[in-house]
């Protein structure tokens, strides 16, 4: 494997890994609050920089990983977005760029990121060879039954289907849970990626064949600053009310949970104790209930049950919230082995195995890269 930086661009945020060759992790950092009071976090430091847009964020980055990248052999971006047409990991080449620019309206937050780096890492090591991984690649095994909205084939609906995200951490989830159960790949798995952006992924035979997120990342669950699915036409009626940008802004930035407590972190309202951060909190147990009572009908039935991301790992009162929501499915957890963050959550004479896996779409990155730039 060789020695790869991988580079995560958000909306104002930019996080970093060096992987050297073989795949271990060199260094780590990120910088947060691009354009504002941006800090650079690292394995080593946490201190304010200069950082106004991506392109001074990637300088920042390049200059704390510093001796780490020497000899390093390419970079590899997290690209929210492939569009219709990238559907694998690929080298970039101008027609790649083209493509992730073309999709860029497809998701406004976080291509557009993803290309300042690009382009400032080009300026930076022009020779320096760069892969780009998409998130919607995974769900290209979606059948055409899950991908296709009910809508008419017009010029006004083109392009309008189901595309599906995460997929780089429930790609990496697929090559590693069967060495970390020690026993095969559970046929019909229901891995939930629970985070700021959270979705559900029913993954039959190792390839995504329902999820909940759909044409952008604003579909699905209840998700931190995303209000999840809502009726097509109250979203018409609150563009109606306001404008298509105030729309914008309410569905994917100011609902969810912090539409509903204040807050996006799920951590601020479990401490929080008060009812308005209890209701967010029960609302985003039902909807991950309700939503993953489609995912197990899309694979017919159910074998197992993964919980990943931020909230997935972290957070025993969700899972736990959840795993009981799916008890009619005969699935039985241990409460003690959850309230620990045990990597097994089932007990003797459940019907699922339940577990959690560490999110590592970095790493998978870092891997992809390497079958990208050595197919043999």
């Amino acid at each position: 494997m060789p020695a790869v930086l991988t580079l995560n661009a958000g909306s104002s945020s930019l996080k970093a890994e060096v992987f050297g060759p073989g795949g271990a992790r060199l260094w780590r950092g990120a910088v947060s609050e691009i354009g504002a009071a941006a800090r650079l976090s690292s394995d080593e430091d946490d201190a304010p920089v200069a950082a106004p847009d991506h392109a001074a964020a990637l300088s920042a980055v390049m200059t704390a990983a510093g001796v780490r990248l020497d000899g390093i052999e390419a970079a590899a971006h997290r690209i929210v977005h492939g569009g219709p047409g990238l559907t694998e990991s690929t080298r970039l080449t101008p027609a790649v760029r083209a493509a992730v620019e073309a999709a860029a309206a497809l998701a406004p937050l976080h291509n557009p990121p993803a290309l300042a780096v690009i382009d400032a890492l080009s300026a930076l090591r022009p020779a320096l060879p760069q892969v780009a991984c998409f998130d919607t690649a995974f769900h290209a095994t979606m059948p055409e039954l899950a991908r296709r909205y009910a809508l008419p084939d017009r010029p006004e609906t083109a392009g309008l289907r189901r595309y599906g995200f995460h997929g780089l951490s429930y790609a990496s989830l697929v090559a590693d849970l069967a060495g970390r159960l020690g026993r095969p790949l559970p046929r019909r798995l229901l891995a939930c990626h629970l985070g700021n952006g959270a979705s559900l992924c029913a993954i039959d035979g190792g390839r995504s064949v329902a999820t909940t997120m759909g044409y952008s990342p604003l579909g699905g669950l209840t998700m931190g600053t995303r209000c999840g699915d809502i009726d097509g036409n109250a979203v018409l009626e609150i563009a109606a009310r306001s404008d298509i940008a105030t729309a914008s802004r309410i569905l994917n930035r100011e609902s969810g949970l912090r539409g509903l407590a204040g807050d996006s972190d799920m951590r601020a309202l479990e401490a929080a104790g008060t009812p308005a951060a209890d209701f967010a909190m029960r609302h985003f147990i039902y909807w991950a209930v309700r939503q993953a009572g489609a995912m197990v009908a899309a694979m017919g039935g159910c074998d197992a049950i993964a919980f990943t991301g931020g909230i997935g790992e972290n957070a025993p009162a969700i899972r736990a919230g959840i795993m009981d929501g799916l008890a009619y499915l005969g699935l039985a957890y241990d409460p003690g082995a959850n309230a620990a963050g045990a990597m097994r959550l089932d007990r003797a004479g459940s019907a699922l195995i339940a577990c959690i896996h560490p999110a590592d779409e970095e790493g998978w990155i870092a891997r992809e890269a390497a079958a990208v730039l050595s197919p043999g």
